[in-house]
Protein backbone atom coordinates (compact mmCIF):
# COMPACT_ATOMS: atom_id res chain seq x y z
CA UNK A 1 0.00 0.00 0.00
CA UNK A 2 1.47 3.52 -0.79
CA UNK A 3 2.00 6.21 1.57
CA UNK A 4 -0.59 8.08 0.96
CA UNK A 5 -3.22 5.53 0.37
CA UNK A 6 -2.25 4.65 4.12
CA UNK A 7 -2.98 8.15 4.81
CA UNK A 8 -5.88 8.28 3.88
CA UNK A 9 -7.03 5.42 5.33
CA UNK A 10 -5.86 6.94 8.64
CA UNK A 11 -7.84 10.06 7.53
CA UNK A 12 -10.77 8.26 7.33
CA UNK A 13 -10.29 6.19 10.58
CA UNK A 14 -10.51 9.56 12.23
CA UNK A 15 -13.60 10.65 10.82
CA UNK A 16 -14.83 7.75 12.20
CA UNK A 17 -13.59 7.82 15.39
CA UNK A 18 -14.26 11.05 15.74
CA UNK A 19 -17.71 11.40 14.50
CA UNK A 20 -18.59 8.40 16.63
CA UNK A 21 -16.89 9.11 19.97
CA UNK A 22 -19.11 12.15 21.19
CA UNK A 23 -15.90 14.27 20.70
CA UNK A 24 -14.68 16.64 23.85
CA UNK A 25 -13.80 20.01 23.06
CA UNK A 26 -12.36 22.66 24.73
CA UNK A 27 -15.72 24.48 24.37
CA UNK A 28 -17.72 22.07 26.63
CA UNK A 29 -18.56 24.20 29.55
CA UNK A 30 -17.67 22.91 33.32
CA UNK A 31 -19.68 23.08 36.40
CA UNK A 32 -18.85 24.88 39.29
CA UNK A 33 -20.40 22.08 41.85
CA UNK A 34 -19.12 19.01 42.58
CA UNK A 35 -21.22 16.29 41.53
CA UNK A 36 -21.26 12.99 42.65
CA UNK A 37 -22.73 9.97 40.22
CA UNK A 38 -25.31 7.23 42.12
CA UNK A 39 -24.11 4.01 42.77
CA UNK A 40 -24.60 1.78 39.55
CA UNK A 41 -27.59 -0.82 40.00
CA UNK A 42 -25.09 -3.87 38.44
CA UNK A 43 -21.56 -2.51 38.87
CA UNK A 44 -20.89 -6.72 38.30
CA UNK A 45 -22.49 -6.87 35.68
CA UNK A 46 -20.43 -7.56 32.86
CA UNK A 47 -22.36 -5.10 30.34
CA UNK A 48 -22.26 -2.70 32.11
CA UNK A 49 -20.00 0.40 29.69
CA UNK A 50 -16.14 0.61 31.15
CA UNK A 51 -16.72 4.13 31.12
CA UNK A 52 -19.94 4.14 33.96
CA UNK A 53 -17.47 2.10 36.11
CA UNK A 54 -14.19 4.33 35.28
CA UNK A 55 -15.97 7.26 35.16
CA UNK A 56 -16.79 7.03 38.94
CA UNK A 57 -13.60 6.59 39.61
CA UNK A 58 -12.42 10.18 41.62
CA UNK A 59 -9.33 8.51 42.87
CA UNK A 60 -5.99 6.55 41.39
CA UNK A 61 -5.03 3.18 41.98
CA UNK A 62 -2.34 4.65 44.15
CA UNK A 63 -1.23 1.32 45.72
CA UNK A 64 -0.16 0.56 41.95
CA UNK A 65 3.16 0.83 39.95
CA UNK A 66 2.89 3.49 37.65
CA UNK A 67 2.18 2.19 34.31
CA UNK A 68 0.20 2.61 31.24
CA UNK A 69 -2.14 -0.37 29.91
CA UNK A 70 -3.13 -1.34 26.54
CA UNK A 71 -3.74 1.05 23.69
CA UNK A 72 -4.38 4.82 23.94
CA UNK A 73 -8.06 3.89 22.76
CA UNK A 74 -8.40 0.76 24.70
CA UNK A 75 -7.12 0.76 28.01
CA UNK A 76 -6.35 2.22 31.70
CA UNK A 77 -4.02 4.26 33.76
CA UNK A 78 -2.00 2.07 37.52
CA UNK A 79 -0.42 4.93 39.52
CA UNK A 80 -2.09 7.98 38.12
CA UNK A 81 -0.32 10.67 39.40
CA UNK A 82 -2.59 14.22 39.05
CA UNK A 83 -1.42 17.59 37.60
CA UNK A 84 -1.57 20.25 40.08
CA UNK A 85 -3.90 22.56 38.86
CA UNK A 86 -2.07 25.63 39.35
CA UNK A 87 2.16 26.12 38.46
CA UNK A 88 4.63 28.98 37.77
CA UNK A 89 3.44 28.97 33.82
CA UNK A 90 0.20 26.24 34.02
CA UNK A 91 -3.24 26.76 34.93
CA UNK A 92 -5.74 23.36 34.75
CA UNK A 93 -9.01 24.22 32.92
CA UNK A 94 -12.42 22.47 33.26
CA UNK A 95 -11.51 21.48 36.87
CA UNK A 96 -14.88 19.98 37.51
CA UNK A 97 -13.90 17.28 34.80
CA UNK A 98 -11.15 15.48 37.09
CA UNK A 99 -9.27 15.20 33.82
CA UNK A 100 -6.15 16.17 35.28
CA UNK A 101 -4.51 12.60 35.85
CA UNK A 102 -1.51 11.08 33.79
CA UNK A 103 1.48 8.50 33.56
CA UNK A 104 4.36 10.40 35.37
CA UNK A 105 6.02 10.85 32.43
CA UNK A 106 3.13 13.20 30.84
CA UNK A 107 2.87 15.02 33.81
CA UNK A 108 7.16 15.62 33.66
CA UNK A 109 6.41 16.38 30.00
CA UNK A 110 3.60 18.98 30.37
CA UNK A 111 5.50 20.66 33.18
CA UNK A 112 8.76 20.82 30.80
CA UNK A 113 7.08 22.45 28.01
CA UNK A 114 4.85 24.84 30.15
CA UNK A 115 8.32 25.99 31.78
CA UNK A 116 9.74 26.94 28.37
CA UNK A 117 6.90 28.47 27.13
CA UNK A 118 7.96 31.87 28.90
CA UNK A 119 11.00 31.83 26.91
CA UNK A 120 8.92 31.84 23.48
CA UNK A 121 6.62 34.45 24.52
CA UNK A 122 3.67 32.42 26.12
CA UNK A 123 3.18 33.32 29.67
CA UNK A 124 2.29 29.79 30.52
CA UNK A 125 -0.06 26.97 29.18
CA UNK A 126 -3.86 26.49 29.69
CA UNK A 127 -3.83 22.66 30.57
CA UNK A 128 -7.37 20.94 28.99
CA UNK A 129 -8.10 17.12 29.11
CA UNK A 130 -5.62 14.43 30.23
CA UNK A 131 -6.75 11.51 31.88
CA UNK A 132 -9.20 10.34 34.30
CA UNK A 133 -7.64 8.89 37.95
CA UNK A 134 -7.68 5.32 36.38
CA UNK A 135 -7.45 6.32 32.70
CA UNK A 136 -10.19 4.34 30.38
CA UNK A 137 -13.01 5.16 28.42
CA UNK A 138 -14.59 8.16 29.54
CA UNK A 139 -18.34 9.08 30.09
CA UNK A 140 -18.66 12.13 27.90
CA UNK A 141 -15.94 13.01 25.27
CA UNK A 142 -12.51 11.49 24.14
CA UNK A 143 -12.20 8.10 22.77
CA UNK A 144 -8.30 8.22 23.34
CA UNK A 145 -6.88 9.66 26.70
CA UNK A 146 -7.18 6.43 28.02
CA UNK A 147 -3.66 4.87 29.52
CA UNK A 148 -2.47 8.55 31.14
CA UNK A 149 -0.47 9.41 27.96
CA UNK A 150 -2.61 12.33 26.01
CA UNK A 151 -3.20 15.73 26.67
CA UNK A 152 -4.76 19.16 25.57
CA UNK A 153 -3.45 22.38 25.54
CA UNK A 154 -5.38 25.01 24.88
CA UNK A 155 -4.56 27.80 22.08
CA UNK A 156 -4.56 30.61 24.43
CA UNK A 157 -1.97 31.80 26.68
CA UNK A 158 -2.12 31.60 30.30
CA UNK A 159 -3.11 34.92 31.29
CA UNK A 160 -0.52 36.50 33.66
CA UNK A 161 -2.71 36.17 36.83
CA UNK A 162 -4.54 33.26 38.50
CA UNK A 163 -7.77 32.61 36.93
CA UNK A 164 -10.86 31.63 39.36
CA UNK A 165 -12.97 28.59 39.20
CA UNK A 166 -16.14 30.13 37.19
CA UNK A 167 -13.48 31.47 34.47
CA UNK A 168 -12.22 27.58 34.31
CA UNK A 169 -15.19 26.14 33.93
CA UNK A 170 -16.93 28.72 31.63
CA UNK A 171 -13.68 31.03 29.63
CA UNK A 172 -13.90 29.77 25.82
CA UNK A 173 -10.60 29.07 24.23
CA UNK A 174 -9.15 30.63 21.05
CA UNK A 175 -10.56 29.52 17.58
CA UNK A 176 -7.67 29.71 15.65
CA UNK A 177 -9.39 28.61 12.08
CA UNK A 178 -11.39 30.10 9.56
CA UNK A 179 -15.21 29.74 9.64
CA UNK A 180 -14.74 27.79 6.52
CA UNK A 181 -12.20 25.24 7.62
CA UNK A 182 -10.14 26.08 4.81
CA UNK A 183 -7.20 27.72 6.30
CA UNK A 184 -6.45 29.56 10.02
CA UNK A 185 -7.63 33.19 10.83
CA UNK A 186 -5.26 35.94 9.68
CA UNK A 187 -6.72 38.09 12.74
CA UNK A 188 -5.53 35.40 15.10
CA UNK A 189 -2.89 33.42 13.27
CA UNK A 190 0.42 34.89 13.96
CA UNK A 191 4.33 34.01 14.87
CA UNK A 192 3.65 32.78 18.52
CA UNK A 193 1.36 29.68 17.52
CA UNK A 194 4.16 28.53 14.93
CA UNK A 195 6.86 29.08 17.57
CA UNK A 196 4.42 27.06 20.17
CA UNK A 197 3.66 24.13 17.73
CA UNK A 198 7.64 23.99 16.97
CA UNK A 199 8.27 23.63 20.73
CA UNK A 200 6.45 21.34 21.53
CA UNK A 201 6.56 19.13 18.36
CA UNK A 202 10.65 19.25 18.80
CA UNK A 203 10.26 17.97 22.23
CA UNK A 204 11.85 14.20 22.26
CA UNK A 205 8.99 12.70 24.71
CA UNK A 206 6.40 14.10 21.95
CA UNK A 207 5.80 11.68 19.80
CA UNK A 208 2.18 13.60 17.73
CA UNK A 209 0.96 16.71 18.07
CA UNK A 210 -2.88 16.41 16.82
CA UNK A 211 -3.78 19.62 14.54
CA UNK A 212 -6.50 20.72 12.65
CA UNK A 213 -5.57 20.47 8.79
CA UNK A 214 -6.35 24.03 8.18
CA UNK A 215 -3.09 24.53 10.91
CA UNK A 216 -1.07 21.92 9.57
CA UNK A 217 -1.80 23.51 6.21
CA UNK A 218 -0.71 26.90 7.70
CA UNK A 219 2.22 25.31 9.70
CA UNK A 220 3.31 23.75 6.01
CA UNK A 221 3.11 27.37 4.40
CA UNK A 222 4.44 29.31 6.87
CA UNK A 223 7.21 27.25 8.59
CA UNK A 224 11.01 28.67 7.76
CA UNK A 225 14.51 27.28 8.75
CA UNK A 226 14.05 24.37 10.91
CA UNK A 227 11.48 22.09 9.42
CA UNK A 228 12.09 18.73 11.27
CA UNK A 229 9.43 18.81 13.60
CA UNK A 230 6.43 18.83 10.89
CA UNK A 231 6.19 15.17 10.77
CA UNK A 232 5.14 14.87 14.26
CA UNK A 233 1.99 17.45 13.56
CA UNK A 234 -0.84 14.97 12.19
CA UNK A 235 -4.09 16.59 10.86
CA UNK A 236 -6.48 15.30 12.50
CA UNK A 237 -10.77 16.78 12.35
CA UNK A 238 -11.57 19.40 15.59
CA UNK A 239 -8.18 20.36 17.23
CA UNK A 240 -9.08 23.90 16.36
CA UNK A 241 -9.21 25.00 19.86
CA UNK A 242 -6.57 23.27 21.32
CA UNK A 243 -3.80 20.81 20.27
CA UNK A 244 -3.36 17.29 21.31
CA UNK A 245 -0.11 15.70 22.55
CA UNK A 246 0.66 12.12 22.90
CA UNK A 247 3.84 10.77 24.15
CA UNK A 248 5.01 7.30 23.93
CA UNK A 249 5.08 4.32 25.91
CA UNK A 250 7.13 4.29 28.87
CA UNK A 251 9.64 1.59 29.94
CA UNK A 252 7.93 0.50 32.79
CA UNK A 253 5.16 -0.22 31.23
CA UNK A 254 5.20 -3.27 29.25
CA UNK A 255 1.35 -3.79 28.42
CA UNK A 256 1.57 -0.72 26.73
CA UNK A 257 0.78 -0.39 22.98
CA UNK A 258 2.38 2.10 21.25
CA UNK A 259 1.47 3.42 17.75
CA UNK A 260 3.52 3.10 14.50
CA UNK A 261 6.25 5.74 14.38
CA UNK A 262 4.56 8.94 12.39
CA UNK A 263 6.23 9.00 8.57
CA UNK A 264 9.25 11.15 8.37
CA UNK A 265 8.52 13.20 5.36
CA UNK A 266 6.72 16.65 6.36
CA UNK A 267 3.09 15.87 6.01
CA UNK A 268 2.53 18.34 3.69
CA UNK A 269 1.51 16.88 -0.21
CA UNK A 270 -1.31 15.09 -1.07
CA UNK A 271 -2.02 13.75 1.87
CA UNK A 272 -2.91 16.81 3.22
CA UNK A 273 -4.76 17.96 0.92
CA UNK A 274 -7.37 14.94 0.96
CA UNK A 275 -8.19 16.41 3.88
CA UNK A 276 -9.30 20.28 1.84
CA UNK A 277 -11.41 18.21 -0.66
CA UNK A 278 -15.04 19.12 -0.80
CA UNK A 279 -16.37 15.88 0.52
CA UNK A 280 -13.84 15.63 3.62
CA UNK A 281 -14.37 19.14 4.81
CA UNK A 282 -17.53 18.47 6.66
CA UNK A 283 -18.08 14.44 7.86
CA UNK A 284 -21.52 13.68 8.12
CA UNK A 285 -21.92 12.60 12.03
CA UNK A 286 -21.94 8.86 12.64
CA UNK A 287 -23.99 6.33 14.05
CA UNK A 288 -23.90 5.90 18.03
CA UNK A 289 -20.64 3.67 19.15
CA UNK A 290 -21.10 0.88 21.00
CA UNK A 291 -20.06 1.43 24.15
CA UNK A 292 -17.10 -0.46 25.26
CA UNK A 293 -17.38 -3.03 28.04
CA UNK A 294 -14.76 -4.37 30.25
CA UNK A 295 -13.91 -7.31 28.76
CA UNK A 296 -12.83 -5.40 25.28
CA UNK A 297 -9.30 -3.75 27.69
CA UNK A 298 -6.59 -5.55 28.91
CA UNK A 299 -7.48 -7.70 31.49
CA UNK A 300 -5.20 -5.91 34.23
CA UNK A 301 -7.53 -2.94 33.47
CA UNK A 302 -9.69 -5.39 35.60
CA UNK A 303 -7.76 -5.06 38.87
CA UNK A 304 -6.55 -1.34 38.27
CA UNK A 305 -10.47 -0.38 38.38
CA UNK A 306 -10.73 -3.11 42.01
CA UNK A 307 -8.41 -1.41 43.62
CA UNK A 308 -7.77 0.94 46.85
Amino acid sequence: MSRFRWACLLARTAVLLIAGSGLAVAQDLGTLETRTLPPLAKPDDPNTPAKDLFGRKVQPAANMAARSIGYYTHGCLAGGVLLPINGPTWQVMRISRNRNWGHPNLVKTLERLANKAPSIGWPGLLIGDMAQPRGGPMLTGHWSHQVGLDADVWLTPMPERELSRKEREEMMANNVVADDWMDVNPKIWSDKYIALYKMVAKDPEIERVLANPAIKKALCRDVKGDRSWLHKVRPVYGHNYHFHIRIGCPADSPECKGQPVPPSDEGCGADLDWWFQKKNLNPAPGGVRKPVLMSALPAACKQVLISN
